[in-house]
């Protein structure tokens, strides 16, 4: 189990898993209910960033053909979780390929912020 998910994981109720098959195809890591926050449950995507091709930038490759819900970012003081369809429309309306973190917590509506 990755770092980020088995420290995720903590802060989920009703927590299940995908099957092998259904983590490389769907892109999804765990599912759950987000304690005292959100009331329904979601699949995250809590792959954590690499190093992206030979540039210093660190990110996570994604796909549109995820079937997670919500996208898990991890700073160090603090969890980040990106609604995904806001962010497939925001990348379909801005024509772009490659997003800093920065801008989707400025420019997306849909953001959860929770503090270590």
């Amino acid at each position: 189990m990755s770092k980020i998910k088995n420290n995720f994981i903590n802060l989920l109720k009703d927590v299940s898993y995908p099957t092998k098959k259904q983590e490389q195809e769907e892109l999804w890591n765990v599912e759950g209910v987000l304690k005292k926050r959100l009331n329904q449950k979601f699949k995250f995507d809590t792959r954590a960033l690499q190093r992206l091709n030979t540039s210093s930038l660190q990110g996570k490759e994604g796909s549109t053909e995820t079937k997670a819900d919500k996208i898990v970012y991890e700073e160090k003081n603090k969890w980040i979780i990106v609604d995904v369809e806001e962010l497939h429309n925001y990348i379909y309306k801005n024509k772009i390929t490659r997003i800093f973190l920065e801008d989707l917590t400025e420019n997306l509506e849909w953001n959860i912020i929770i503090n270590k």
